[in-house]
């Protein structure tokens, strides 16, 4: 049995890995960040969308802290605003109550988000549109189950927080399961120079992603499998972890 759980850790630790590869080191470095919001900004998505990806990946690399409401496919909780606000089921969606901006297109998402918080000028990566669509579309095949569907499971009365960056693999890891449970969190993006770094530091004892703080019942841990199997064992409906 312990033989399975390692081929199975280590299969799951080497795909996340090959999608991190296939946009590498995107989303990894902190870029300027202008301003930051007053109110945090919502970003409505589900991890295996590559579009989705490329806004998280401006979110991470400006250091920006949204509430991210996980849209799997199946999910019966926040998929019905998305269609009630926007007209449509489309992700990525983002919602910004500092400006009363509301916009779907993760392009337009990205542009957005370096004008009025970044210095105006979107990095390469996001910029040259058909390359970022192309390779995020390799990423997700890559991880072709995980992140996508919803799992049943019950809502935290007060949101949960992960410490994390888009690139590294071990952080999709902890993502995908909040995104398979349906889990609104808020998403707090320390990537390599962010300015947030020392605070996370400060809090957290060391510098270490993902991190999860559930404030529901006071654990705080790393480690992504560690991080899932928590969530699975505390949300979801039978407890069982995939």
């Amino acid at each position: 049995m312990d033989g399975l759980m390692d081929l199975a850790r280590f299969l799951d630790v080497t795909t996340a890995t090959a999608a991190s590869a296939a946009r590498p080191n995107f989303g990894n470095v902190h870029y300027e960040r202008r301003k930051s919001p007053e109110q945090p900004l919502e970003l409505f998505e589900f991890e295996g969308c590559p579009y989705c990806r490329i806004a998280r990946e401006a979110f991470s690399a400006l250091s920006l802290d949204p509430i991210v409401y996980p849209c799997p496919k199946g999910g019966e909780l926040f998929r019905e605003k998305v269609k009630r606000e926007g007209g449509r089921y489309q992700f990525p969606y983002l919602v910004d109550r500092n400006t009363g901006v509301s916009m779907y297109e993760s392009a337009n998402i990205v542009e957005y988000l370096f004008q009025e918080y970044g210095d105006g000028s979107v990095p390469w990566f996001l910029r040259q549109r058909s390359f970022a669509v192309t390779t995020s579309m390799l990423a997700s095949a890559f991880r072709p189950t995980r992140g996508r569907h919803a799992v049943r499971s019950r809502q935290p009365e007060q949101l949960l927080e992960l410490y994390s960056y888009e690139g590294s693999p071990f952080c999709r890891i902890a993502r995908e399961a909040l995104c398979e449970l349906e889990l609104p969190y808020r998403l707090h993006n320390v990537p390599r120079r962010s300015p947030d770094r020392g605070d996370y530091i400060a809090m957290s004892g060391k510098m270490q992603v993902p991190f999860l703080n559930d404030p529901n019942t006071g654990v705080r841990m790393f480690e992504s499998d560690e991080i899932r199997r928590y969530l699975y064992e505390t949300y979801a409906d039978g407890g069982a972890a995939r």
